[in-house]
C-alpha cells in the first residue's frame, strides 16, 4: 500500500509542476493521468497493486464529480446563461432522451446477447457527459460564452437527470420495481432525484453562505482555514442528498450555482481549495482506472462493442444535438462543436459501478462497453479540445 501511496504522490507532485504546459499540448489531464495508471498495472510495467474495491472506487469517483460540479458551477456566467439559456435548455429535456433512445437502438442492432433492459441501462449509463473531462473547452475563453455555458449547466445536469432512469431500468431488470407500476416508480424517483437534490442545494448553501457571510464580517476566519469552508459545503450538499434519496449531483449544481451568485468577487479565492481538490480526487481517480479497471477490460473486447463506443461518442451524441440546436443562432460548425464535445467519464464511471453491483446476466458485456467508451472519449476529447477550439475561435474571428 505505501509503495503504491508513495508513487500515486511522487506523480500528483511531478504532474503539478508540468501542468500548465501540458494543457497547451494535445495531451490533457487525463490522458496522461490514465497512460500512468495503465503503465502502472499488469498490462503495463505491473509496479502497482492497487486494490480498489467498487465501492472504493465509486466513493472516490462520486466526490472527484461533485467538488468539480460545484466549482464548475460556482464559477458559471449567470448573465450569459440568462440570455442563452435555451441550448442547455434543449439538450437536457429534448436531446438527452434522444441521445438515450438512439443509444438503444444501436445497442439492439449491436449486442444480440443482452436483453431490452441491458441495452436501455448501457445507453443510459452513456448518455450524461463529463464535466472533467469538459473542462478544457468550458473554461476557454477563446470558445463563446454562449456555448461554454450550455455545456457547462448540461455536464452539470445531465448525469443527476439519467440516476432515475438508471435506476427505473435497474428495478425492471432485477425485478425490484414496486407494486405501483412502472409510471408511479418512474415518477417518484424523478422527482426525489431532483427534488430532494435542488432543496438540499438551496438549503444548505443558504445557511452555509450565511454562516460564512457573519463568520467574515466578524474575522473568525483564520488565513489556515479560510479555504475549506467550500468544499466541506460541496461534500455535504452531495452526502446529505444522497443519504435523503435525492441526487448529490444536482444538489453540488445548484448550490455551485447559488453560492456563486452569493459570493460574487470574493468566489475565485473562495473555491481555489475546491478545484483544487476536485481536480486531485479526478487525478487519482483516473490513475486507478487505467490501472485496475482498464487492464480488466481488454481482453472481453469485442467488434460490436468497439463499433458502439464509436457510435456513442459521434452520431448518438452528435445527431440529436444537432437536431435540437435546429432554429438556435449557431452555425452548422458550432452546432457540430457542441455535439462532439460531449466527454464520457466521471458519471459513467460511477453509473458502471452501481450496475456492477446489480450481477446481471450482461453485466460484462455493459462494463466493456463503458470502460471502452470512456477510453476512447478520454483520447479523442483529450486530443482534439484544443485544436478545435482553435479552429472554432479562428473562424469566428474571420467573420
Amino acid at each position: 500500500m505505501y509503495e503504491d501511496l508513495a508513487i500515486i504522490a511522487a506523480f500528483v507532485f511531478l504532474y503539478s509542476l508540468s501542468s500548465g504546459g501540458l494543457e497547451k499540448t494535445l495531451f490533457s489531464g487525463a490522458i496522461v493521468y490514465t497512460a500512468f495508471g495503465f503503465l502502472l498495472g499488469p498490462l503495463g510495467l505491473g509496479l502497482s497493486n492497487l486494490s480498489v474495491g467498487t465501492e472504493g472506487l465509486r466513493v472516490l469517483a462520486e466526490l472527484s464529480l461533485a467538488l468539480i460540479l460545484f466549482s464548475d458551477a460556482a464559477n458559471a456566467n449567470l448573465r450569459e446563461l440568462k440570455s442563452s439559456f435555451r441550448i442547455p435548455q434543449k439538450l437536457l429535456l429534448i436531446g438527452l432522451p434522444l441521445t438515450i433512445v438512439l443509444g438503444f437502438g444501436a445497442g439492439v442492432l449491436l449486442f444480440d446477447g443482452l436483453g431490452l433492459l441491458e441495452i436501455a441501462i448501457i445507453a443510459t449509463m452513456l448518455a450524461p457527459t463529463d464535466a472533467a473531462l469538459g473542462k478544457a473547452v468550458v473554461t476557454n475563453p477563446a470558445v463563446p460564452s454562449n456555448i461554454r455555458e450550455g455545456l457547462n449547466v448540461e455536464s452539470g445536469l445531465n448525469d443527476g437527470i439519467c440516476v432515475p432512469i438508471l435506476l427505473i431500468f435497474l428495478a425492471l431488470a432485477t425485478h425490484t420495481g414496486t407494486d405501483g407500476g412502472t409510471t408511479t416508480l418512474a415518477i417518484r424517483l424523478l422527482a426525489e432525484a431532483i427534488g430532494i437534490g435542488v432543496a438540499v442545494g438551496v438549503g444548505f448553501t443558504y445557511i452555509g453562505g450565511q454562516l460564512l457571510k457573519r463568520a467574515a464580517e466578524r474575522g473568525w476566519l483564520s488565513e489556515t482555514w479560510r479555504q475549506l469552508p467550500v468544499p466541506a459545503l460541496a461534500i455535504a450538499c452531495f452526502s446529505a442528498a444522497q443519504a435523503l434519496g435525492g441526487s448529490g449531483f444536482i444538489a453540488c449544481f445548484v448550490a455551485g450555482m447559488l453560492f456563486g451568485g452569493y459570493a460574487e468577487q470574493r468566489k475565485h479565492k473562495l473555491l481555489l481549495a475546491a478545484e483544487g481538490t476536485g481536480d486531485t480526487f479526478a487525478l487519482i481517480t483516473w490513475v486507478v482506472f487505467g490501472a485496475v479497471v482498464v487492464g480488466h477490460s481488454v481482453d472481453a473486447l469485442s467488434w460490436q462493442i468497439m463499433v458502439y463506443a464509436v457510435l456513442s461518442l459521434t452520431v448518438i451524441r452528435m445527431l440529436p444535438v444537432f437536431l435540437v440546436l435546429t432554429g438556435q443562432k449557431l452555425r452548422a460548425d458550432e452546432k457540430l462543436f457542441i455535439g462532439w464535445f460531449g466527454p464520457r467519464g466521471l458519471a459513467s464511471i460511477v453509473f458502471g459501478l452501481i450496475v456492477l453491483e446489480e450481477h446481471l446476466p450482461g453485466g460484462s458485456t455493459i462494463t466493456v462497453t463503458v470502460v471502452c467508451t470512456i477510453l476512447l472519449s478520454v483520447i479523442l476529447h483529450g486530443m482534439t479540445a484544443n485544436p478545435l477550439v482553435a479552429l472554432l475561435a479562428k473562424r469566428i474571428e474571420s467573420e
